[in-house]
C-alpha cells in the first residue's frame, strides 16, 4: 500500500516543521510538497496527487477557505490555524477536522485518526459533495410559527417542558422536549447531556468534560461520554 500524500500549506515555516515533524512519527505518511501560500498549493495539486492537505487560513495573496472553494475536486483537508472565528464556515466546506494552534501532538493524532478511518473506508464521502438544499424545521414560539435552517442551529437547551433553540445568536422557546426535538432533527445533532444538543458542525473544540462552541462552553454529561468518539 502507498503511503499517504500530504501537503503542508502555510506561511509560517515553525508551523510548516511541526506539522512536517509530527507526520514523520506515523507510519505510512509522506509530505509531499510544503507552500507558504494558497497559489504555490495549486501549482502542487496540478503536478501531482495529494490525499491530505493541512490548510492554514490566514494567508497572503489568498486565504486558505478562498482557496478551498477554488477546487473541484478537493483532496481531504485538515485545517491548521489560531483563529477560531472559521470554524462554521470551514465546516460548511466539509473539512475533516479543525486544528486551533499551537497543535499538540495528541489532538493532531486525533484528526489523523479521523481522517484514517475515512480513507480506509470502502466507500468514503469525498471532501466536496454536490450542494444539498437546506432542511428546515417549523416551531411555534410567541405565537408565531418560525421556519428554522437546521445549519444555524448551534445548539438547543432544555428547560423542563420546554427547549430553547440557539439559532444565528438568538434563543426561541418552544414548549417541546428535547427528545422529541432530536426525531425532527438531522444526524449531525448529538445529545451531549440531559439538558444539551449540539450541532457538531458548530463545534470548534471538545474535551471529555466540554464541548466548546462560539462564545459558549457545554457540559458533557457522565450518560454522554460515549458521544465524544462521533465528534
Amino acid at each position: 500500500m502507498s503511503n499517504i500524500r500530504c501537503l503542508i500549506v502555510d506561511d509560517e515555516p515553525v508551523a510548516q516543521r511541526i506539522i512536517a515533524k509530527y507526520l514523520s512519527e506515523l507510519a505510512g505518511y509522506e509530505v509531499v510538497g510544503t507552500c507558504l501560500n494558497a497559489l504555490a498549493a495549486m501549482e502542487v495539486l496540478r503536478q501531482q496527487e495529494v490525499d491530505l492537505i493541512f490548510l492554514d487560513i490566514e494567508m497572503p495573496k489568498l486565504k486558505g477557505l478562498a482557496f478551498l472553494k477554488t477546487l473541484q475536486k478537493a483532496p481531504h483537508v485538515i485545517i491548521t490555524t489560531a483563529h477560531r472565528e472559521y470554524a462554521y464556515e470551514s465546516y460548511e466546506l466539509e473539512v475533516l477536522d479543525y486544528l486551533l494552534k499551537p497543535i499538540s501532538f495528541e489532538r493532531f493524532l486525533r484528526a489523523i485518526n479521523k481522517f484514517q478511518r475515512l480513507y480506509e473506508a470502502p466507500q468514503a464521502k469525498p471532501l466536496v459533495t454536490p450542494h444539498k438544499p437546506a432542511k428546515f424545521i417549523y416551531v411555534k414560539s410567541e405565537r408565531k410559527t418560525l421556519k428554522l435552517n437546521e445549519a444555524d442551529i448551534s445548539y438547543i437547551e432544555g428547560m423542563n417542558n420546554y427547549i430553547i433553540i440557539h439559532h444565528r445568536g438568538k434563543g426561541h422557546i418552544v414548549y417541546t422536549s428535547i427528545g422529541n426535538m432530536l426525531k425532527e432533527l438531522g444526524e449531525q445533532f448529538l445529545r451531549i447531556h440531559k439538558s444539551f444538543v449540539v450541532n457538531r458542525n458548530h463545534i470548534l473544540s471538545y474535551s471529555k468534560e466540554q464541548v466548546d462552541l462560539e462564545g459558549k462552553e457545554l457540559p458533557i454529561g457522565k450518560a454522554y461520554k460515549g458521544v465524544i468518539e462521533e465528534f
